[in-house]
């Protein structure tokens, strides 16, 4: 099975080394200044670095934090500090704004309803406004981009994914300082994103659960920066199948998960940046994981410190690495270094067997990604002559996250099958 593995990967990388690439990277910008931008990289040359201010003669807005894929056709933007969630079509054309989730941070959705948490403690809904102590989790209807509700998490929500109609909510608590009433959050809502009620939390005895996670089918991966004094950082493998069950979800490893991604065979790419105020330094580290070996050696296996070619040696040469992506489409790398944080920073292209292919200028703190489907995608599968042994198994959905052979597709969504084939469930 590994070698048929193999043998498609190297078929895949094949094709696409004459394959289209259409990347967006979300650059934050810089907080408070109101100068976040999208650039827009296509087949390799930065097509634009004020992508929106070019198709919509506007800018995005101030501190943007997160960008998906929500349906096909429509992709949304957390824009944190304007306390708006963007929608957009691929071809970078604005179609709303929803207005009402302030301090919003991180994204997932189903194709009907887009899933925001947010570190704010007011929300507005259809129904009126809902006043919550910690932080909360909204539902946008794609429908009519209005809110129709909401629901209490924890302190400070980061990262947000969604598993068999549930959310999975990571808490952080990082304004526990500033707000004086908290302590770090060591626990992960579980959310039924039908009724919008928690059903469980669970706690990972592991504080701040920090930034983006990545998702590979049933499993998470999830960063922990520590308390950046006493309490090392450390990454988290969380089995979202097994935490509908029982407590016993989750393996802790010794290395921060800070940008991790998950790849087209199901692991993960981690880049971690560890920071001590103690040190007063950061220290880097790089890794693949493959969560299914992670979880049933309980951490004894599944970690290797390699990524593909010369992927984890160029992350190393950076000033400051600041995000990793692989595009679910075709496998390329992409990997970005913020440099000081005040100027242009840098976009890194990879193919998937990890040779650079190339490094690109583009703009402030460019911590997000999302591929956009190539042109003549659906058509691809037929180039590859591919192996029946994969085709039951190899199911993603349009956000790249991989979905496992007990996991069955929902209705009038749209999946990527054997890594190429467009998938229409009626």
């Amino acid at each position: 099975m590994k070698r048929l593995i193999s043998l498609f990967i190297s078929a895949l990388y094949i094709y696409n080394m004459y394959a289209q690439e259409k990347l967006i990277i979300l650059n934050e910008g810089l907080w408070q200044s109101d100068n976040g931008r999208l650039s827009y990289f296509e087949d390799g040359t930065i097509v634009s670095n004020q992508w929106f201010q070019d198709k919509n003669g506007s800018k995005l807005g101030d501190t943007p934090n997160d960008i998906i894929q929500a349906t096909e056709n429509l992709i949304a933007i957390a824009v944190n500090w304007s306390n708006i969630v963007q929608f957009i079509r691929p071809d970078g054309t604005a179609v709303a704004a929803t207005e009402d989730i302030p301090n919003n941070r991180c994204l997932c959705s189903d194709g009907r309803y887009v899933y925001v948490s947010s570190y704010g403690h007011e929300c507005m809904t259809i129904h009126g406004a809902y006043p919550f102590t910690k932080g909360f989790v909204a539902k946008i209807d794609l429908s009519s981009f209005k809110v129709v509700a909401a629901c209490e998490v924890g302190y400070e929500p980061e990262g947000i994914a969604l598993y068999d109609g549930r959310l999975f909510v990571a808490n952080t608590g990082g304004y526990g300082e500033q707000e004086g009433d908290h302590d770090y959050e060591t626990t992960v809502s579980v959310v039924n994103a039908a009724t919008m009620t928690v059903e469980k939390t669970i706690d990972t005895g592991v504080p701040n659960l920090f930034g983006k996670m990545s998702q590979s089918g049933q499993y998470l991966c999830i960063n922990s920066p520590g308390d950046y004094y006493d309490t090392p950082p450390c990454g988290l493998i969380l089995d979202c199948q097994k935490a509908l069950a029982s407590d016993d979800c989750f393996v802790r490893f010794e290395y921060p998960a800070t940008y991790s991604t998950a790849t087209i065979d199901g692991n993960f790419l981690v880049i971690g940046s560890a920071f001590s105020y103690l040190m007063g330094e950061y220290a880097f580290s790089c890794l693949t994981v493959n969560p299914r070996e992670v979880m049933e050696s309980r951490g004894e296996r599944g970690l290797t410190h390699t990524m593909p070619g010369t992927v984890g040696s160029d992350f190393a040469a950076m000033n400051q690495p600041y995000g990793i992506y692989v595009n679910p489409y075709s496998g390329y790398i992409y990997g970005t270094d913020a440099g000081s944080f005040e100027g242009a920073g840098y976009l890194y292209q990879w193919s998937p067997d990890g040779q650079q292919l190339g490094k690109y200028r583009v703009y402030i703190n460019p911590g997000h990604f999302l591929a956009i489907m190539p042109d003549d995608y659906a058509q691809s599968i037929h180039a590859l002559g591919q192996s029946p042994a994969l085709t039951d198994s190899a199911v993603y959905d349009l956000q790249g996250r991989r979905i496992w052979e007990r996991m069955q597709p929902r209705r009038g969504q749209t999946y990527i099958k054997n890594g190429k084939k467009i998938l229409r469930v009626r």
